[in-house]
């Protein structure tokens, strides 16, 4: 495939090697990349290099340049939320999120994509949260040429899922907190909760509309959680009640006030007494004691999703287990650390 011309007819021809450039005293480079697509104003360049002929590709029929095989494949790759823009640099291209959400990754199509050995693609983790022009994934051919049945095979597998990636976006939600616990209820102890979740809430573009006090009384409980459906909060924290005593009763009113599909427990630590629940399409989720001593928990895993549209129950939160331990470092620096990203 490797072809030898005069520099004069190479011209619109694609080198197959780099043209290195010395400059004593300053540097010592490639001029020309392989790769590179001659032009009619390289030549005197190439002159002054020394260069009288050129090695350059003598591309067969069914095989592809590395730049004209990566864009065939970030554009099967790209999913909704996902795009990329820009030229091929060394036969590489990077995806971009096209607004803010949370990135999802085909872990299996992925996997199938990276199976096949001449082309690639590497992205973040899952279910991470992205800001708008943020790169989440690259891909590239790995040869200079490549098959073209390699490159439509690698595309169809991306095809077929509608994109490898895509970025939902975080919906604006009106979020009410129902702190409970009598020592907090009678004013015995000062609440702590609020102080917390309140910032968490509003770096992630949500509002807290209302947040109330309630005594360990399930009637009392459900009556809250009602009134705020009926006042349209879309997202229903609970804080406190999560434990295994008997006067540990928010579950209880989770329930009485109609929630379905409610998972408690999580493998995740802290978390582990986590739950969440939904009433009609409400999410209601329960937050320990650990929420409070702790900078991340599984509340900061699984809030980002629901604001997605995410819902969640038994096995997403199962997956989570693997990576679901935080290692409480004395200066935490979530998310950029492992917590929760071994989870699919």
């Amino acid at each position: 495939m490797h072809t030898k011309v005069n520099i004069k007819d190479a011209v619109g021809m694609i080198l197959s090697h780099d043209v290195t450039e010395i400059i004593p005293g300053e540097r010592k480079g490639p001029a020309f990349r392989k790769g590179h697509k001659v032009r009619q104003s390289d030549l005197c360049h190439l002159q002054r290099l020394g260069k009288r002929h050129l090695y350059v590709l003598d591309i067969q029929e069914g095989w592809l340049h590395e730049d004209e095989a990566v864009v065939t494949l970030a554009q099967a790759f790209c999913g909704p939320g996902v795009h990329w823009s820009g030229e091929p640099v060394e036969g590489k291209l990077r995806l971009l999120a096209a607004h803010e959400g949370v990135f999802r990754v085909d872990v299996d199509a992925l996997k199938r994509v990276n199976m096949l050995g001449w082309v690639m693609c590497a992205s973040r983790h899952t279910h991470m949260r992205v800001h708008k022009g943020e790169v989440v994934a690259a891909t590239r051919a790995i040869p200079l040429v490549i098959e073209r049945s390699v490159v439509d095979e690698a595309a169809e597998i991306g095809k077929k899922q509608n994109g490898l990636f895509a970025v939902n976006r975080l919906k604006r939600t009106k979020v009410g907190i129902i702190v409970t616990g009598n020592e907090v209820f009678s004013g015995l102890i000062e609440d702590r909760f609020e102080a917390v979740l309140r910032p968490k809430i509003a770096a992630i573009g949500s509002t807290v509309e209302e947040v109330i006090h309630a005594p360990d009384d399930p009637d009392y409980i459900e009556r809250e959680i009602t009134r705020f459906i009926d006042n349209g909060i879309d997202l229903i924290l609970t804080t406190g009640g999560m434990s295994v005593d008997p006067d540990d009763v928010t579950r209880n009113a989770v329930t009485q006030a109609g929630a379905t599909d409610v998972t408690y427990g999580a493998a995740v630590l802290p978390g582990a007494m986590f739950m969440i629940a939904y009433i009609g399409s409400i999410p209601v989720m329960g937050i320990p004691a650990c929420g409070i001593y702790h900078e991340a928990t599984l509340l900061d895993l699984l809030l980002p999703r629901v604001l997605a549209g995410e819902r969640i129950g038994r096995e997403e939160i199962a997956a989570l287990g693997h990576g679901g331990l935080c290692l409480d470092c004395p200066e935490c620096r979530y998310p950029i650390c492992p917590f929760g990203k071994g989870g699919i």
